[in-house]
């Protein structure tokens, strides 16, 4: 996986969450079906963005854009609705023809393995087949992968006339420009002629934005290796390459007022604020204060505290989360997530008897293998207690990155009002331009 949109799923909503991963195992599947099951490891987290613009801009209904997808070992072995269709097939080209101009960079740097000869001569034949690939399915849909292929090939060029003092976005040109064809090509698969010029100059902005969070995460790696880096060839210096980028963030949500979507609650979330979130990742967050309740409501919010510290809410009996028969009334409610009903132990009750050894090692096997243990809430094979998957032992918030639960951070008042700095919310939901 690779790309600077990374949202943590408790930034997200339970619907913002099923349809992130919706079109993310949609890109997966795109490219295994187009493409063959080495293409998947193209699959990256901006290219997604594609199907989600194509499937936001549309009239149809949500069915329409959704297949039950089969049992999948980074699902857990579980079915999943995934996206499908022409957002899908041109979010695969595009990300293939990304993923090979990726891969050309390296060979062409020498960096690691790629410096060794047998590694770098099949690099290049997958490169070439991945950019015959991506050029026939992106036919399809009317796109032309040349774009992307002849940005990439003046890029180097670029970088070696480049002299010192010169401007970084003479370096980024090339990327702009492909991002920005790709992103205004989605107006022409939705039938939206109108949103083409916002949404290109989206694209660019997002393409200057995702060049230089790159370079300037690599540039301490780029000096010690010696490896070119565009913010040190040109001498800019940090604090200039992050206003760039905030002024990239700020410039894809005022295009993105101009575009007319059917449902913007998905795009606003990740080209709105987790564009922001990226800059503050590689830069920390701004001097003004991007923490989005803290600036109109104090630390924690409205209420003062954050959602973590809030007291149980009073559920009755028999209601999800309520106290079980024979619960103690003053013992905090159950969460909803967690299984109820015949066949599970309620929380503080006697768990199931364990297994031995040989069965458990047997059933750890099997679960390993589907990765259960790492990617979603399971029985442990030897206790059979309930335990939560390894990823979501060890992600944002169980770290102790609190603020990765304030979920807008924006700071306008609608979505104040909406109660973005909840947990769970639906983000944006509201519609809001911000």
């Amino acid at each position: 996986m690779f790309g600077i949109i990374r949202p943590c799923r408790h930034r997200l909503s339970e619907r913002l969450q099923t349809s992130w991963m919706a079109h993310l195992c949609g890109l997966c599947l795109a490219l295994r079906d187009d493409h063959g099951q080495l293409a998947r490891t193209a699959t990256n987290y901006d290219g997604l963005i594609i199907s989600v613009l194509v499937e936001a801009q549309a009239a149809r209904e949500d069915s329409s854009w959704r297949r039950t997808a089969g049992p999948c070992p980074l699902r857990g072995m579980r079915t999943a609705s995934v996206a499908k269709g022409e957002g899908a097939r041109l979010a695969a080209a595009v990300s293939l023809a990304l993923a090979s101009v990726k891969i050309r960079d390296h060979v062409e740097d020498r960096d690691g393995v790629f410096a060794r000869r047998p590694v770098a001569a099949g690099a290049r034949a997958v490169t070439r087949r991945w950019d015959r690939q991506s050029a026939g399915s992106a036919s399809t849909v009317g796109f032309d992968t040349a774009v992307l292929l002849d940005a990439a090939s003046r890029q180097g060029a670029l970088e070696r006339s480049l002299r010192p003092g010169g401007s970084v976005l003479l370096v980024t040109e090339p990327t702009e420009t492909a991002t920005s064809a790709a992103f205004a090509h989605t107006a022409v698969i939705a039938a939206r002629p109108g949103n083409a010029a916002p949404l290109a100059e989206a694209g660019r902005l997002f393409g200057r934005l995702a060049h230089l969070l790159d370079a300037a995460e690599d540039q301490a790696a780029d000096a010690a290796s010696g490896a070119w880096n565009p913010l040190t060839a040109t001498g800019t210096d940090r604090a200039e390459a992050e206003r760039l980028c905030r002024d990239a963030v700020h410039g894809i949500r005022l295009a993105l007022r101009e575009v007319e979507l059917g449902d913007r609650a998905l795009v606003h979330v990740l080209l709105g604020h987790e564009t922001e979130r990226a800059v503050d990742r590689v830069f920390g967050p701004a001097a003004h204060g991007a923490g989005c309740r803290r600036g109109a409501h104090g630390e924690h919010g409205a209420t003062g505290e954050h959602p973590q510290d809030a007291p149980p809410r009073q559920v009755p009996p028999g209601y999800p989360g309520g106290p079980y028969p024979g619960q103690d009334p003053n013992q905090a409610p159950i969460p909803p997530w967690v299984p109820q009903g015949p066949g599970f132990t309620p929380p503080g009750g006697k768990p199931p008897h364990p297994r031995n050894l040989l069965a458990g090692c047997a059933v750890w096997a099997l679960m390993a293998c589907t990765c259960q243990l790492l990617c979603c809430e399971h029985n442990d094979p030897f206790s059979r207690e309930r335990r939560k998957g390894f990823c979501e032992r060890h992600d944002c918030c169980d770290c102790g990155d609190l603020d990765c639960c304030d979920c807008c951070s924006c700071g306008c008042e609608c979505c104040e009002d909406c109660g973005c700095d909840s947990c769970g919310c639906d983000g944006c939901d509201c519609g809001c331009d911000c």
